[in-house]
């Protein structure tokens, strides 16, 4: 699927017949599978540039009604934002988060755990969980380590729910805008593994 989605990325996006703007996760993809001719240059883009354009709400975690819009300049405060609004949880959309076949991310402090609980709508065949089961067991560091993993009838969709805070790279320290961009590229590479794996490719 990854695979598809990065084909029609590229196809969408050549601004110059020779020239492509591309973040870091996508270039090691596309260089890794040849998707494109040697004569085409990739110009990297800087990495916080990425939700620059996304859709993003704080909403009420117990009604899940919206509190407010934000811009992109909310993603600057740091993650402990949601340690001190335990009521509320981030919803992010973005054109980005098609490309790894996720419909949104919600972000939140667990009430139990403490952890930074991420939820996203993966869109992974039935066919796949033993592969995500098995990725997402190898990939989350830590004896502690969980997550939650339902097929979604209804919407053809794998509800998914991991702790942040077991992913390669987190910091407690970091602001909501890298706690996102951490999550992106968890979630690329799983879906790119997940695509090794049952060799889903073309």
């Amino acid at each position: 699927m990854l695979y598809k989605q990065m084909q029609q990325y590229i196809s969408s996006q050549m601004i110059e017949e020779k020239k492509l703007e591309i973040y870091t996760e996508e270039k090691e993809y596309i260089e890794k599978h040849d998707l494109i001719s040697n004569d085409v240059t990739l110009i990297e883009k800087d990495p916080t540039t990425r939700f620059q354009e996304a859709y993003i709400e704080r909403c009420d975690k117990e009604t899940e009604e919206t509190l407010s819009k934000e811009s992109f300049a909310f993603l600057q405060q740091p993650l402990d934002y949601l340690q001190k609004h335990k009521n509320e949880f981030i919803y992010l959309e973005s054109n980005w988060l098609e490309v790894i076949g996720v419909d949104a991310i919600s972000l939140e402090v667990n009430d139990v755990f403490g952890t930074y609980d991420v939820m996203v709508g993966l869109k992974q065949q039935k066919k796949f969980e033993i592969s995500i089961k098995e990725n997402l067991r190898k990939d989350l560091q830590g004896d502690d380590a969980r997550f939650e993993l339902m097929f979604n009838q209804n919407d053809g969709l794998w509800d998914l729910n991991f702790a942040l805070n077991y992913v390669n790279g987190f910091q407690e320290e970091m602001s909501l805008e890298e706690a996102f961009r951490l999550i992106y590229r968890f979630l690329f590479k799983l879906g790119e593994r997940i695509e090794e794996r049952n060799k889903d490719v073309n």
